[in-house]
């Protein structure tokens, strides 16, 4: 039988530091019209100048941590690697998968991956796209759920300490302190999301914690757990794990093993089931910036109380989150509303109504709009492009294109291309001819012609394609050679 070899990975580590694993699949449908599926919330720089996976990214850097982590679906694989890359990240372990299936089998991967290197090492698991103000606190808080998940076997899970009876979270009731970790405790029972009057009790009776979706515990245990009470998860990413391919800097999980797995979360699979759940109660200033409501209580307000980024300006406006990407937006005596204003679409709503975004979203859906899931603005792996003009048998796009990088060698079957460079030096390979363009210079790409562009220079290159034929569509591309293993 031809066996396929397992994936290994050569880097070794301590014991003692602990292995951040960053869970990247969500899609921030809340966080619509920025949010979208093919460019979700982690991916964007929400409460600070850097995005939410580079921030995260960050706190998980120096002594006594190991290389990072990540777990994210394949299609953000390269969005992935350049963010890391631009924060100074070095090294990550990018773990992808062929489709979501929650963050049971996510994370089962991602500790089997650990555990054939270090199984006695401590993971410290995070969603990507959470805000924390207090890292310092943060890290006290790990380095204890560090020690005492290596001394009792526990899962030890965050709790934070509500503040407001929120009912968008999950809530853990806390028992009494661990005898051999007094700063962790016991875990009574959780709840998920309670009804505002529910959610009021357990604020006012202290002994309930929001549920943060962060996770403390060595790799053997979570195997161990995950064994014991979901083992076709653990079954399903084991074999995704032993089907895997490195992808440049990337490791594949096995497609048809992987999607196998039961779509669970890791609350449901173990920690609502385990006799090893504890809780570390913590104020560390988190918020899952779960919804623009929840991004307007943690951003800078003026002194009618309104968050403003962009271009905008509020007038006899008070307690209003008003965000623009470029276009000029006024608000004009509104209270307590969310206006948020992309190049391709808007969503104004009261910000008691921040949490049915996704009915908005699954109307689009359902009418087929591209907005839905697609921004205007589409990344690939050598830069990104985006759509100016489409017309009939005609289309406008702008592409950048990073230092260094280059297009596959492609053609196409229904339509000639006109490229104009408007910044930059553009190399391009056009059939058997190597052709060099700078700005103002153009080059036209008849139909059928085997062609490649490359930026060869130490600036962005920026330029304007012209499209014209009788399709125009993305899948009009035959790729003969590609530099990022796409196919």
């Amino acid at each position: 039988m031809d066996c396929k070899p397992r994936i290994q990975d050569d880097r070794r580590m301590s014991t003692d530091d602990i292995v951040p694993v960053l869970l990247s699949g969500g899609t921030g449908t809340r966080l619509w019209p920025l949010s979208r599926q093919a460019y979700p919330k982690q991916f964007w720089p929400l409460v600070s100048q850097r995005t939410m996976i580079q921030e995260t990214a960050l706190r998980a850097l120096g002594p006594g941590f190991a290389p990072l982590v990540v777990v994210a679906n394949e299609e953000h694989r390269f969005l992935v690697a350049e963010q890391l890359r631009e924060a100074g990240v070095s090294q990550p372990r990018i773990l992808l998968e062929p489709e979501g299936r929650n963050s049971g089998p996510a994370i089962a991967a991602a500790a089997a991956l650990v555990a054939e290197t270090a199984p006695g090492a401590v993971l410290w698991i995070a969603a990507a796209d959470a805000a924390i103000r207090d890292v310092p606190a943060l890290h006290l808080a790990l380095s204890q759920a560090a020690q005492a998940a290596r001394e009792t076997g526990r899962i030890i899970t965050f709790g934070m300490r509500p503040d407001a009876p929120e009912t968008s979270f999950g809530y853990i009731e806390m028992g009494e302190p661990l005898a051999e970790a007094p700063a962790v405790r016991a875990v009574r029972r959780f709840t998920e999301k309670p009804d505002a009057a529910t959610a009021a009790a357990m604020l006012a009776d202290g002994r309930h914690v929001w549920n943060s979706g962060m996770f403390v515990a060595t790799a053997a245990t979570l195997l161990a757990e995950l064994d014991r009470h979901a083992p076709q998860a653990l079954a399903a990413a084991r074999a995704a794990l032993d089907g895997a391919s490195r992808d440049l800097d990337f490791i594949r999980l096995g497609a048809e093993a992987f999607r196998a797995a039961p779509s669970i979360s890791i609350d449901y699979a173990v920690m609502e089931r385990t006799d090893r759940a504890a809780v570390i109660p913590a104020e560390l200033g988190w918020s899952d910036v779960g919804s623009w409501d929840a991004l307007w209580a943690i951003a800078t307000k003026d002194a009618a109380g309104n968050a403003l980024q962009g271009p905008v300006a509020a007038v006899d406006s008070r307690n209003c989150l008003v965000r623009s990407e470029g276009i000029r937006t006024a608000v004009l005596g509104l209270d307590d509303a969310v206006v948020i204003v992309t190049d391709d679409a808007v969503m104004a709503m009261p910000r008691a109504r921040a949490q049915d975004v996704k009915k908005v979203v699954e109307r689009l859906q359902a009418e087929g709009a591209p907005e839905a899931a697609q921004q205007r603005r589409v990344y690939r792996p050598w830069g990104h492009y985006e759509g100016l003009i489409l017309g009939e048998r005609f289309q406008v796009k702008e592409i950048v294109v990073r230092p260094g990088g280059r297009l596959s060698l492609q053609k196409h079957h229904h339509r000639a291309e006109h490229w104009v460079v408007v910044r930059g030096t553009a190399r391009i390979q056009r059939d058997e001819e190597d052709l060099l363009r700078s700005e103002n210079e153009s080059v036209y790409l008849p139909l059928g012609c085997v062609h490649r562009l490359e930026n060869p220079g130490m600036i962005p290159l920026h330029l304007i394609e012209v499209q014209v034929g009788s399709y125009l569509g993305e899948d009009d591309i035959v790729r003969i050679e590609d530099s990022y293993g796409r196919r």
